[in-house]
């Protein structure tokens, strides 16, 4: 059996959302803003849906509107946001280590902060850029995607507040897992990443917040209806809310042995990110003389499924910007991260196997004992 090491990516499905799932298959297949009674079941399926995760969150359930998925999250809420302070300016200020749907959507017009080693955001630079002429939206990600460092997200919220300026947080690595700090105008997450299905994004916009859909015909509210697949994502959420203090129990000491054993059996490793401050779930560590594609490849044939580079470019080959912005070894890195399902067994085989993978990756590229 392969052991699945990269729910970063996204977490295998929630039991609870393979039972949800099937339910609404046969309960909520009608289109909810129809008025026939088959529609008016599927629109009861939706609001619970939409109640279920605003309580889980802390927000208002009509602060809620579910997307395609991920991206498109976050594509609404920049281009929202932007639309709706155009008076103000287009200027997008980020972290150097946002995930690349948020670069993109930044394009010419984003300034870019920098962090530390660790992962952790430059503040004090953070509250200079916020304070700049023109400047529409700040972006913060809760928590790094690549090697888990949790940024801080109340002080940056605090500097945006300051400047009138409002904060857009990827929640996409922490919704489910861990509490996210308020303050921030626009929120969004993945159901893929807590278990629910691919496809459902969610879209938090906090009332007070100038956000100008960029499809107005439809209220820019639930852009996508797949409503099984919604109803499926908000049962899985309330799960792993339930869920999350014993998981993170549970995985965090199995992470802070991949943190401690990895670079004690294998020479010339650098582990990533805060020690500490960091998700519960997910370590990324670093291999001087091993190509990063290689090795992937090597721990797949070994039964391990775990993610090397960036979760969103590592098909691209490009380094990590995420990495490259740290100032770390951005080349040979492997990302592992846990799930419920993830057992000691599979931590510990993967523990035993790794050197003799990375060693012998080395030899074939005649590099041992540099």
């Amino acid at each position: 059996m392969q052991a699945f090491f990269d729910a970063a990516s996204g977490a295998p499905l929630h039991p609870v959302a393979r039972q949800a799932l099937l339910a609404a298959l046969d309960d909520g297949w009608a289109d909810p803003g129809k008025l026939y009674t088959q529609a008016r079941r599927a629109r009861q399926l939706l609001d619970a849906a939409r109640s279920a995760t605003a309580e889980i969150l802390g927000v208002r359930p009509d602060e809620i509107a579910f997307t395609p998925g991920g991206t498109a999250a976050v594509w609404l809420a920049i281009e929202g946001a932007r639309r709706g302070r155009r008076r103000i300016g287009s200027t997008l200020v980020h972290s150097a280590i946002e995930h690349s749907a948020v670069l993109h959507a930044a394009g010419d017009d984003g300034v870019s902060v920098p962090v530390d080693r660790l992962g952790h955001l430059d503040l004090a630079a953070w509250r200079r850029a916020v304070g700049g002429d023109g400047v529409a939206l700040a972006a913060l990600i809760s928590a790094s995607h690549e090697v888990g460092t949790v940024q801080p997200v109340a002080e940056a919220a605090e500097a945006c507040a300051a400047h009138g300026v409002p904060l857009y947080v990827d929640a996409a690595q922490s919704v489910g897992r861990v509490p996210v700090p308020d303050g921030w105008s626009l929120l969004t997450a993945s159901a893929r990443k807590w278990g629910g299905p691919a496809g459902v994004g969610l879209l938090v916009v906090r009332k007070g917040t100038r956000w100008i859909s960029p499809y107005p015909e439809d209220g820019g509210r639930d852009t996508g209806r797949d409503l099984p697949a919604i109803v499926a994502a908000a049962a899985a959420l309330r799960a792993v809310a339930a869920e999350a203090v014993a998981e993170a129990a549970r995985l965090g000491p199995l992470v802070d042995r991949v943190r401690a054993v990895v670079p004690a059996t294998v020479p010339d490793v650098e582990v990533v990110g805060d020690p500490v401050a960091r998700l519960p779930h997910l370590v990324t560590f670093s291999c001087l003389y091993v190509d990063g594609e290689a090795l992937l490849h090597a721990l797949d044939r070994r039964g391990f499924a775990v993610s090397s580079g960036s979760s969103c470019t590592s098909s691209t080959l490009r380094p990590s910007h995420v990495l490259e912005a740290m100032g770390v070894l951005s080349h040979g890195n492997v990302r592992v991260s846990l799930h419920r399902q993830t057992t000691e067994a599979e931590v510990e085989r993967f523990l035993a196997e790794l050197p003799g993978v990375v060693a012998d990756l080395r030899a074939e590229a005649g590099v041992m004992g540099l």
